[in-house]
């Protein structure tokens, strides 16, 4: 970062992006069960892709879980975080 000053003098940014990994590491490691580390797994792999794809995860996750006992297994696709698109209920 001398010779370059484009270059941040840290990597709090790297840092910040991988802590949760690293505190949910020792904590993964007693799921329960090796089905139960699999859940687990699927769980936080539907939850980043959410925030990836701009969702909020809470919002998401419950629109698909109300969803997904009526949806048709042809169209289960459009459920996954890069299709869906929340459907406004009238309470």
């Amino acid at each position: 970062y001398l010779d370059d000053g484009d270059l941040p003098i840290d990597n709090n940014w790297v840092e910040n992006r991988i802590r949760p990994i690293a505190l949910g590491r020792q904590n993964w490691l007693f799921a329960g069960s090796l089905r139960a580390g699999k859940r687990a797994a699927a769980v936080m792999s539907l939850i980043h892709s959410a925030k990836l794809n701009g969702l909020d995860p809470y919002v998401y996750l419950r629109d698909v879980l109300e969803r997904l006992p009526t949806q048709p297994a042809s169209r289960i696709c459009e459920l996954m975080p890069h299709h869906w698109r929340c459907e406004e209920r009238l309470i």
